[in-house]
């Protein structure tokens, strides 16, 4: 089994009060492979969250880069690249791995992979250069030739965009080499400046074409990714954008790689397409074997959840928390859920939209009182899983059986360690791992 978002953690426990997450709580000593993965797995890289700066998250990564081994390192970027699909953070861990001869042998092949979107392989040399500019090491020049030559003509004119670095002062300086003579004429119109414009709707909309009509046709040709369907519903609406293409394109619409979230944060802004939007995330959940036996989810809803996942970010804390319920409500053969603050509720027994709107009204989103709400559950179960930002107020005792602490947040301590096991982010790698871990564990 691939190595997933996740790090199982047993025997780890509280050593006095050192350490202690924002709200008070004592927090668990982990080591730097640990806190490297935490601070990794649920990041916006350079975007600030509720409880710390984007520079702050940044600066801590790079400090624990040498302290973990080469391999290691190489395997968390890949991991957030590909499973968390996050884009910033691979690129940071793969320049810091190029800071270090413990570490530079790896970086040829990791930054290869890392990059997957034509764009990237500029904002890598910004991340590069960020404290100055320096040659680049053989290493890196080797990844991004590449990662440079799986570019078609279609990608490099989509990204081919004006800023401190461009794609063609990339191709010079990595001095990469063409694979075939096509691709040879597609360089060469890089350089030239003569590469022809994608019909991208960024691109139709910035020639000053009329935003309904871009969206209409695009529509009726269905050349909208899911993600960017999903985006700019709220601009469709603005535009007054014809509602039955809407519907129609919601249905068509590709789900396989589209978690929950995605759709409760698209409805927020669009709600007038929410009968689409669930019919669309059910889809995405579908044919998953459920979990045996009975779960209890334990959702946090305190006031810090209602922060957004970055300062650039539309999404909330709250929208990866009740995504992921909703995910794991529908792989749960009997099922229970409650949320936390101040105090324990249970949540009626919903799906869907109607779970996300009971969760997030069941009560005030004051403070997070976890190890109160685990000693009020007087439910038994077969495993327990907490959705939370691990900033509790008060300690956390161990759970009655298997439990599983979901992290939504980079935050530097927590305490969901010791005999829980530990998942950091929001992917469907975490239905795997639980299964996995179930598995492992009867």
């Amino acid at each position: 089994m691939a190595r997933l978002n996740i790090l199982k953690l047993s025997h780890l426990g509280f050593r006095g009060a050192a350490l202690r997450a924002h709200e008070g709580a004592p927090a668990a000593v982990i080591s730097a492979e640990e806190q490297l993965r935490r601070a990794v797995l649920a990041c916006m890289l350079w975007e600030n969250e509720f409880y710390e700066d984007g520079e702050s998250i940044a600066t801590r990564i790079s400090a624990l880069v040498p302290r973990v081994a080469a391999e290691t390192v190489a395997a968390l970027a890949v991991e957030a690249r590909e499973r968390m699909k996050l884009r910033h953070v691979p690129l940071l861990l793969v320049r810091e791995m190029a800071r270090y001869e413990t570490h530079r042998g790896l970086v040829a092949a990791t930054l290869a992979r890392v990059i997957q979107r034509a764009d990237e392989l500029a904002e890598f040399l910004a991340i590069y250069w960020k404290d100055g500019r320096q040659p680049l090491s053989a290493q890196v020049k080797k990844g991004l030739a590449a990662a440079f030559t799986r570019f078609d003509s279609y990608a490099l004119a989509k990204y081919n965009r004006e800023g401190a670095v461009k794609l063609r002062d990339v191709l010079f300086l990595s001095h990469a080499k063409p694979v075939s003579s096509e691709q040879a004429l597609v360089w060469r119109q890089l350089i030239d400046g003569t590469l022809p414009s994608p019909e991208t709707w960024e691109v139709r909309l910035s020639r000053g074409e009329q935003k309904r009509e871009v969206w209409e046709s695009m529509l009726r040709e269905n050349s909208l990714g899911a993600l960017a369907l999903l985006r700019n519903l709220r601009n469709m609406q603005a535009a007054g954008v014809d509602e039955a293409l809407v519907r129609h394109a919601l249905e068509l619409i590709r789900v396989e790689r589209v978690l929950p979230f995605r759709f409760l944060a698209a409805a927020r802004y669009a709600p007038q397409w929410e009968p689409e939007l669930e019919q669309a995330m059910f889809a995405s959940v579908i044919g998953q074997a459920p979990f045996a036996g009975r779960t209890v989810l334990l959702v946090d809803v305190s006031g810090s959840m209602g922060a957004r996942l970055s300062s650039r970010s539309e999404m909330l804390r709250m929208d990866a928390a009740a995504g992921l319920a909703v995910l794991l409500r529908e792989v749960s053969a009997k099922v229970s859920v409650y949320t936390f603050s101040d105090a324990l509720k249970a949540v009626s027994p919903r799906r869907g939209f109607a779970l996300r709107d009971a969760i997030v009204h069941s009560q005030p989103h004051g403070g997070t009182q976890l190890g109160r709400a685990l000693g009020e559950l007087r439910e038994s179960y077969d495993r327990l899983v907490i959705i939370t930002d691990e900033q509790s107020h008060d300690r956390v005792p161990a759970p009655r059986g298997r439990g599983y602490v979901i992290n939504v947040a980079s935050a530097r301590n927590g305490v969901g360690y010791g005999v829980w096991t530990h998942i950091d982010g929001w992917s469907e790698a975490v239905v795997d791992y639980i299964r996995a871990t179930d598995a492992g564990s009867a």
